[in-house]
């Protein structure tokens, strides 16, 4: 038996809420949603708090196949995410500080900010390009940490949107099989 898992109702804990914004993600149908569905992406690289999983919900009507609407939706997210990284490497360090969800590790007894961004950095340093796309993979880590992270560290505009673009599909590839495994419908 298949369990399908929304953004709403007794599932709406599992994802940060965004208001209009979270809402327009989750009521998106048809070739228009896939336009929120890339602003949501371009947001949620350098400035929304929290992760991208939720896009794979988008009730999208494209008339295509489940596996093809699939592909669409992390094209489109990519593409988004990888224009939102590409804006806050522009931008710079500072607007890191800006995330709820990062503020709020950081006033928890455990320095879970300071752990990850040391580790992020030491991916970065070792790892380059290919190591932001891995650490972007990471399915439920905000996205913002990672981008800012390996801002400070590269140079290179294309290569950071290619490395972005890279991670966020692989993330949500790494989403949709892991979901898939346990009985959850897209």
């Amino acid at each position: 038996m298949a369990v399908e898992l929304t953004t709403s109702g007794a599932s709406a804990s599992i994802w940060p809420d965004f208001g209009w914004l979270s809402t327009a993600v989750e009521t998106a149908t048809g070739w228009v949603g896939l336009a929120i569905i890339f602003v949501y992406s371009f947001l949620i690289a350098f400035a929304l708090p929290g992760v991208s999983e939720v896009v794979l919900f988008a009730p999208l009507e494209l008339g295509l196949s489940d596996t093809a609407r699939l592909g669409v939706i992390m094209l489109v997210s990519g593409a988004g995410k990888a224009a939102g990284s590409v804006f806050a490497f522009h931008i710079g360090q500072e607007a890191k500080e800006s995330g709820f969800i990062e503020k709020r590790l950081r006033k928890s007894r455990f320095d879970i900010m300071e752990w990850t961004e040391r580790k992020t950095l030491q991916i970065a340093q070792t790892w380059g390009y290919a190591g932001l796309a891995a650490a972007l993979c990471v399915p439920g880590f905000p996205d913002t940490l990672s981008i800012y992270a390996f801002s400070i560290l590269e140079e290179d505009y294309l290569k950071f949107a290619a490395a972005t673009f890279v991670g966020s599909v692989g993330r949500l590839a790494i989403t949709v099989v892991t979901l898939s495994g346990v009985g959850v419908t897209f």
